[in-house]
């Protein structure tokens, strides 16, 4: 029997080994299974005068967090500690995501890291990062050049 090699088919192995790995580090972790160091999620939203993050860090308290922003970036670590439980018996099966994390976000824009204001409720860590006057101020012109007819 004669089959056809097809070259992009070694390709698309490729491709779904790195989604499964990458697919890996997003879901829970079964049991057993060690999985990469979850991070919290963000969301960034960028006015004239501003940058706002939020970070999800749901089961952490505010003293367990390190937060750290330059001109240029914000770096959050912290840790999730497990909770000691003293059952004699029975068993537990968790998809909680515990130890330590760490995330560095690059910010668009520079920023004055020493006007940042911050707010810590409910698991969600809010962040206003108020731009530098240059970058206020920041002008970008566009030349157009004419099509030649």
């Amino acid at each position: 029997m004669l089959t056809r090699y097809n070259p992009w088919q070694d390709f698309n192995t490729l491709q779904r080994q790195i989604n499964r790995l990458f697919d890996s580090a997003i879901e829970p972790n079964t049991v057993g299974e060690r999985a990469f160091t979850k991070v919290p999620a963000a969301e960034l939203h960028e006015t004239a005068d501003a940058i706002h993050l939020k970070l999800e860090v749901p089961g952490i308290e505010a003293k367990d967090l390190d937060v750290q922003v330059t001109e240029n970036a914000v770096a959050i670590s912290g840790e999730r500690k497990s909770e000691k439980k003293t059952e004699d018996n029975g068993r537990t099966v968790t998809e909680f995501h515990y130890g330590k994390f760490q995330r560095v976000i690059p910010l668009s824009a520079r920023i004055e890291n020493t006007n940042v204001t911050a707010e810590y409720k409910d698991g969600i860590l809010n962040l206003t990062l108020p731009k530098t006057q240059q970058e206020k101020n920041k002008v970008v012109k566009v030349n157009l050049e004419q099509a030649s007819a």
